[in-house]
């Protein structure tokens, strides 16, 4: 793609507006940062239509805010979660709770714009603090899933859209909606939703189903 990916910004933080602000000024395709905020609720008081919010997770010293990110996930934006923090639970959770990336603020320039590209195109990006929470996690209450859902599984994870899987798969588009929405539930019945494309590649990842490498 190439129009411009347009972005929201938020956090508390002068130079990291500033710093993401001369990456995404560089970046091919070109990013667009529609507003930089200082807070959730400066966003919401003030927001655009965007393609990605790039959120952190502390503000003004507190506690990492994870009710921002469930409130920006539930409103439909896509959130890439930038943050200090590294806890391989916290990364799990953030994932739970809507986020399709999550990378830690070290990971810098290179694995951000590339996580912003991906979002847009829904397709799941692996950085390494969230490969080593995937990888050190100790799930339980796995789902069987069939042959056949772990193929469609891992065609969805390795393509932009469910109609590509079809088309590589020889099948429906219909038909992909409906493995898709199996797998979902069988993860929700076993008490580890799956809410985003995401969250699946965790899912799949701790299940051994997929590894980074695959991606």
């Amino acid at each position: 793609m190439t129009e411009p990916i347009h972005i929201g910004l938020i956090d508390d933080h002068a130079i990291i507006h500033e710093g993401i602000a001369g990456w995404c000024a560089q970046a091919d395709p070109p990013i667009v940062i529609t507003g930089s905020y200082l807070s959730p609720a400066s966003f919401y008081e003030g927001h655009h239509d965007v393609d990605v919010v790039v959120l952190d997770l502390q503000f003004d010293g507190r506690a990492p805010d994870l009710d921002a990110l469930h409130r920006l996930s539930e409103d439909g934006y896509r959130v890439i979660v930038f943050s200090q923090h590294t806890g391989s639970s916290l990364v799990l959770e953030c994932l739970d709770l809507g986020a399709v990336t999550y990378l830690s603020k070290a990971e810098g320039r290179e694995h951000l714009i590339a996580a912003i590209h991906a979002a847009r195109t829904d397709q799941p990006y692996l950085g390494p603090t969230m490969a080593k929470a995937m990888n050190s996690d100790e799930a339980v209450n796995r789902p069987m899933l069939s042959p056949r859902e772990r193929e469609v599984l891992i065609s969805w994870f390795q393509t932009e859209s469910q109609a590509l899987v079809a088309k590589r798969l020889f099948i429906t588009p219909g038909t992909v909606k409906t493995h898709l929405g199996r797998i979902r539930a069988k993860y929700a019945a076993a008490g580890r939703d799956a809410p985003t494309k995401a969250a699946l590649v965790a899912r799949a990842i701790q299940d051994g189903l997929i590894t980074a490498d695959d991606l």
